[in-house]
């Protein structure tokens, strides 16, 4: 029986479509972190600020994310948009608009965390030099975020490939998908298939992110050595 289903995975091309469907969790991960990373740096900045209403604004901004479950807003702009705004967005369209929402959020508390652990002295150190406030932040804070930022920005893309699952819900054929439909074709003649098929994907989803969580755990203990 069991030897009946692993064979399921290797009839015809289901574990090329597998991987096809790897491929575009991959695709929706890699693209919202992208995003998120560009505006999770101005958010981070903004975080930092020294006018008290745009911290109010970004705090209550990180906060909604934060009790907002990620289900809860891809079913918002997937089928609200189109009930309530006439917007017909695509499944994978719609994941990547609320991952980058979402990653935006953390990411720029991380940008935040991350400036506010560089001492100030070197900051002042800078200005002491002759250096313009521009210019200390460029040449001096940016580059020291930077390292700090790697560790936890490797491990927030973890999170966010392995969240890509939930968008099953919204019609998205990835690997989940893909996995459901390989079960469904076999049910009633190989009954063990559910098995070896999400086994399958849990290795498939533990091969691409052990690599990042490793490299994550790598990278804090050179900077921590470092410094």
């Amino acid at each position: 029986m069991l030897s009946s289903g692993i064979g399921v995975l290797f009839q015809g091309n289901n574990f090329l479509r597998l991987l096809q469907g790897l491929m575009v969790s991959l695709r929706i991960a890699l693209l919202s972190m992208l995003l998120s990373a560009v505006f999770g740096l101005f958010l981070g900045i903004a975080m930092n600020s020294k006018k008290g209403w745009v911290r109010a604004v970004c705090r209550t901004y990180l906060e909604t994310v934060r009790v907002m479950p990620q289900l809860v807003l891809l079913f918002l702009v997937y089928f609200g948009a189109a009930k309530h705004l006439g917007m017909n967005f695509s499944g994978e369209l719609s994941a990547v608009i609320v991952f980058t929402f979402w990653g935006a959020a953390e990411m720029g508390d991380l940008v935040r965390s991350a400036f506010l652990s560089i001492p100030a002295h070197q900051y002042e150190a800078g200005c002491a030099l002759g250096m313009t406030k521009m210019q200390v932040f460029f040449y001096i804070m940016i580059p020291q975020a930077v390292r700090r930022l790697l560790p936890p920005t490797i491990n927030l893309l973890t999170r966010m490939i392995k969240t890509t699952s939930l968008v099953v819900l919204i019609g998205v054929v990835e690997v989940v998908k893909v996995g459901k439909q390989i079960i469904d074709a076999s049910r009633f003649t190989e009954p063990s298939a559910a098995f070896w098929v999400y086994g399958a994907i849990f290795l498939l989803y533990f091969a691409v992110c052990y690599p990042f969580s490793r490299a994550a755990a790598l990278l804090e203990r050179k900077l921590r050595d470092g410094n």
